[in-house]
């Protein structure tokens, strides 16, 4: 298994606070640096390795020059029991979907835009599609560590088993015709968002209660998809604050 680098100050915090970390780097440079030595506190509370390295051989380890003086060898990621999880989900629970982001920065804004509108899981393929690198975990501010992320065989079928559970799925597509300040947002909830450039695919748009569209001025047509996802899970929380919608 190829080792999995963490770097710069958030990712490196919440990683740490998730106990993902197995070693410790801080950039020579920094030492005196007081959110430096914040973290290397944290880890030698908790008995993690903590070396010194200039900031030149921290970049060549993790081949970025992003670090911000600290760099972390992450554990082993352990597999997440999905049904399980499934199973403990809130009444109102609110979920977001990506089918086959691939771009780790528009991966990473959106689980940073996920935490923040307080979804309770991200849901991701896994084939055809950005996992948790650690340009996500720079991009996310930490959210990669916080919020839990699903890698799941069939997104299709679980949309199935989810909406036997009382879900509803809402799809964002361009071509959606109800706009999504219309739409019913409350109660349990899948947010369904495609790919950059394909969008959602055919068989899950089928598995969609509605599809809704992001009203827009101007000639641009489409969102980068981390900002439709930011703007439809804020709407969405917007939402959620008012009573939830009858299941039933």
């Amino acid at each position: 298994m190829a080792e999995e680098w963490i770097y710069g100050i958030h990712a490196v915090e919440a990683a740490l606070e998730a106990g993902e970390v197995e070693r410790l780097w801080i950039a020579q440079e920094r030492v005196e640096d007081g959110r430096l030595r914040g973290i290397r506190d944290i880890a030698s509370a908790r008995q993690i390795p903590v070396a010194t390295e200039s900031a030149q051989l921290l970049a060549r380890r993790c081949h970025s020059e992003q670090h911000q003086g600290v760099l972390a060898l992450a554990l082993p990621r352990p597999p997440r029991d999905w049904s399980a999880f499934m199973q403990q989900l809130p009444a109102d629970a609110f979920l977001l979907m990506l089918d086959g982001v691939t771009d780790p920065h528009n991966l990473g804004a959106c689980l940073r835009s996920a935490e923040a509108a307080g979804v309770d899981a991200v849901l991701l393929p896994k084939d055809n599609a950005c996992g948790i690198t650690a340009t996500v975990r720079k991009a996310s501010a930490g959210a990669a560590s916080r919020v839990p992320v699903f890698f799941l065989t069939n997104l299709a079928r679980s949309l199935a088993q989810l909406q036997e559970q009382n879900f509803w799925v809402a799809g964002l597509a361009g071509e959606g015709q109800q706009s999504l300040y219309q739409a019913d947002l409350r109660g349990r909830l899948v947010l369904l968002l495609g790919s950059e450039e394909k969008g959602i695919r055919r068989l899950l748009r089928e598995h969609c209660d509605f599809l809704l569209h992001i009203p827009m001025a101007g000639r641009i047509e489409s969102l980068n998809v981390s900002v439709a996802a930011g703007i439809a899970l804020f709407e969405a929380r917007r939402q959620r604050a008012t009573p939830t919608r009858n299941s039933g």
